[in-house]
């Protein structure tokens, strides 16, 4: 039966709509970033001060963009500016990220799970851990199937102001969804995605190799494989 109080429909990405192996695709991501610098500096420094930064995002307490925060904490880097390292970068992201595609595998119901909710007229969010550029996430959607919809937002490095697990993270989808936050379906199957309970959504786990909910994390409203959620929307 439809969930009648239900107006906003919110998605993690890995393990969510999309299968991945982060204990392969992060490594992975990490070497392959450092060596589209490794011309202009060691990859051991680039990765060390990628983790310093992410570090630097997860604290982030939502005065500036996750973007601002990541290249104040990374630049310089040997000397180098973000005006000589960036377009670098922006390559990678263009011609070499989508060989981590290797590390994921598409979850056949994505698709006609998003078709049907959709037609059933919510506001969809991606709301995938916001430490990537939009060029990264839009890529992994295109990889899940499910890239060409019409999102209501894509959280991103770009324009989020925190990370996940901090709930300002949820709570800014929230105000610039303008809805009550018992209006909104928090979806995903890790600890960092249900703790959005705490705001008062309704959250849905999606179990998978990365599922493992600690006593602290709220009781999800409800269980089961991506499929089951049209069953409560």
């Amino acid at each position: 039966m439809s969930n009648i109080s239900l107006k906003a429909i919110l998605f993690d990405l890995d393990g969510t709509l999309i299968n991945v192996d982060l204990k392969k695709f992060i490594p992975g991501y990490l070497k392959l970033l450092a060596s589209s610098v490794s011309h202009l500096v060691r990859p051991n420094k680039v990765i060390t001060k990628l983790l310093k930064a992410s570090e630097a995002v997860n604290k982030n307490n939502g005065h500036k963009t996750n973007e601002q925060v990541f290249l104040e904490n990374f630049f310089p880097i040997e000397g180098y500016s973000i005006e000589e390292i960036q377009p670098l970068f922006d390559r990678f992201y263009e011609t070499k990220f989508s060989k981590l595609r290797k590390y994921t595998s598409k979850k056949p119901e994505a698709r006609s799970v998003m078709n049907n909710v959709f037609e059933k007229g919510y506001e969809v969010v991606i709301a995938t851990t916001p430490v990537l550029p939009l060029t990264a996430i839009q890529q992994r959607l295109n990889w899940a199937g499910v890239g060409d919809f019409n999102y209501k937002l894509i959280t991103t490095i770009e324009n989020s102001r925190a990370n996940k697990p901090n709930l300002t993270y949820y709570r800014h989808i929230i105000d610039y969804l303008g809805y009550s936050a018992k209006d909104c379906l928090m979806v995903g199957d890790e600890n960092k995605d249900m703790i959005a309970k705490n705001l008062g959504c309704q959250t849905f786990l999606v179990y998978s190799s990365n599922t493992d909910l600690n006593s602290e994390i709220p009781e999800p409203n409800y269980k089961g494989t991506l499929h089951d959620i049209i069953n409560i929307v």
